[in-house]
């Protein structure tokens, strides 16, 4: 927190920190450095006040504003580690995390608000910590004024803010002990707590923003991701404010309350960069032009793109109609265990081309590799393989929380020497960097990842379903959506009743984006002879290459697939019916 807050507090401390783009349009609240190092420090007493010491684990389960990203520095200011859970996620979720961490502390709202909708963060966390005996506190800060249900372990943080002192001296950390540790999705059920420390991190997160997006001092930066996810820790969080930059939170949707939400905040911001998902973009698409041109575009220099490879159609109307053909468009791969950006068109030579819905160019040290089935090393130009990185990076995660095995097993066991991203890549004619998507049972909805084996063991509660697999398809909007197929017990009758109820089970267990779009009753599922279910054929049947199923030998019984493909086509008519 000193690198973001009291460097900049002593040279320019009524520079502002955070343009906060509440849902209610119009309503932006702006916060120096000085009043954002006040709102950390007095949270970071209230903090300590109650216990929490360096070390500590506090989950952060908040909407985006002011007051979660001071949580966020709190925790770094007394060397606690944050992990913060995307608002949206449901008790079960935030549950698991908890207890997957240790948190002795709960930070949260009374209600969140998004889209004009209210949300019950406090009652979510009082379902959740019913499980969770390691929670001693619940922090319950106030965003709108209907009161909620208070209990023992909750304290109200604004009024016990204003008993305590604002200055709190900072903690003195080694440079590996941990700054958070975030949440993310494998290919196995259970989400794996990515842990990232403190300089390292940090410098990574700096640099980037620095230079992918050519930040300069006065810029408005606005990246209108969650701070639920890893995009908000390092480009709404720690990198801009590291920098003295000025970060915008947008705490709304791109469609409330029209279409144009994004374009008027441009306009009404000022806003420099703006970095999205491709997810939103081709929303916005679908509603046409005339939302972006109303509104004044001239501020916006470089525009960004984040959380799954961007298709070009939506490459194209975000450079054309967004950015009027002007500003330079830098489509970013990295992940949540990268820490930040690691190959993306800039930065690059003045002039030098960038290639549309392609990311191109790794960072400083940054050394990409792509393999073969061999464990081989791919030379030469115009290949595909699997993306690795041959060396280690600054803001690399360091393990996974309580479990290093699984880091070693997930990240450097398949192409020992090298860190494996789990993304194939394609590298050109001219060697710029392709990324072509999951290799493994991992699918991307809305930029969100998610392990399609999370969906089935949610699914698999349900007492009249014995088997599901779940497989990513394309989607027009989202990127990638969900298609279940289940088997039902024998006797099973009221087949949409129980639909329904797994779209329930699925809500309550992940979030609501995890809903399945898709559900397919099928006799049994395609297996081999060791029982491993062939999700490879189920894809091919959702993404009709049927004619192509490849080696369907290796099946228990090959007539299957016969049998899946006629259920997939009267579901397909009786849909489109």
């Amino acid at each position: 927190t000193v690198n973001c807050l009291d460097q900049h507090v002593e040279k320019s401390p009524n520079r502002v920190a955070l343009i906060w783009e509440r849902d209610e349009p119009g309503t932006a609240v702006h916060v120096t450095y000085r009043e954002l190092q006040d709102m950390t420090c007095r949270l970071a007493n209230t903090l300590k006040k109650y216990g929490i010491q360096k070390g500590d684990r506090v989950a952060i389960y908040m909407s985006v504003s002011p007051l979660s990203v001071a949580a966020m520095l709190a925790c770094a200011r007394i060397g606690a580690v944050h992990t913060v859970v995307f608002a949206g996620f449901s008790a079960e979720s935030l549950a698991g995390r908890i207890m997957d961490s240790g948190c002795k502390a709960v930070i949260t709202y009374n209600q969140g608000v998004r889209g004009g909708r209210t949300i019950e963060l406090k009652a979510t966390v009082d379902e959740a910590v019913k499980n969770c005996p390691s929670i001693k506190h619940v922090f319950v800060a106030q965003r709108t004024d209907n009161k909620v249900q208070m209990g023992d372990r909750d304290i109200p943080l604004e009024e016990e803010m204003a008993k305590v002192d604002s200055i709190c001296t900072p903690e003195s950390m080694d440079s590996e002990d941990v700054l958070f540790m975030l949440y993310t999705s494998g290919s196995t059920g259970k989400p794996k707590g990515i842990v990232h420390t403190q300089a390292g991190y940090l410098l990574y997160a700096a640099l980037t923003h620095k230079y992918v997006f050519d930040y300069q001092q006065g810029d408005v930066f606005g990246c209108v991701a969650d701070i639920g996810w890893i995009t908000g820790h390092s480009y709404v969080v720690y990198g801009p404010l590291c920098n003295g930059a000025t970060s915008v939170l947008f705490e709304s949707t791109p469609v409330y309350p029209d279409p144009g939400r994004y374009w008027e905040v441009v306009q009404r911001l000022k806003i420099n960069q703006f970095y999205g998902a491709p997810t939103a973009i081709r929303l916005l698409l679908n509603y046409g032009e005339e939302w972006v041109k109303k509104y004044d575009r001239s501020s916006l220099k470089v525009l960004g793109s984040v959380g799954e490879p961007i298709n070009k159609e939506a490459w194209q109307w975000f450079y054309q109609v967004v950015g009027e053909g002007r500003c330079t468009l830098v489509d970013t791969w990295w992940q949540t265990e990268t820490g930040g950006i690691c190959i993306a068109p800039w930065p690059s030579e003045e002039k030098a081309e960038i290639v549309p819905a392609m990311a191109m160019r790794p960072f400083f040290g940054i050394v990409p590799v792509l393999m073969d089935e061999n464990g081989e090393v791919i030379e030469g130009n115009d290949v595909s393989g699997a993306l690795c990185i041959a060396q280690p990076w600054p803001g690399m995660a360091r393990t996974i929380h309580g479990d290093h095995q699984r880091f070693v097993d997930t990240y450097f066991k398949a192409y020992p020497g090298y860190y494996f991203t789990g993304d194939g890549a394609y590298r050109t004619q001219k060697g710029y960097y392709q990324i072509t998507g999951r290799m493994d049972d991992v699918i991307n909805i809305s930029g969100h990842r998610l392990g399609t084996a999370e969906i089935e063991d949610a699914m698999a509660d349900h007492p009249e379903v014995p088997e599901t697999a779940v497989v990513g398809y394309p989607h027009k909007i989202k990127g990638e959506g969900a298609f279940a197929f289940i088997v039902l017990k024998e006797q099973t009758t009221s087949v949409d009743h129980i639909k329904g109820e797994l779209k329930a089970i699925v809500a309550s267990k992940i979030a609501k984006y995890a809903v399945p779009d898709h559900i397919l009753v099928v006799k049994r599922l395609p297996k081999t002879r060791s029982g491993k279910i062939m999700r490879r054929l189920l894809r091919k049947v959702v993404t009709e290459q049927s004619s192509n199923m490849g080696d369907v030998t290796t099946l228990d019984d090959p007539s299957v697939v016969k049998e899946i493909l006629e259920a997939y086509q009267k579901y397909k008519e009786k849909s489109s019916s």
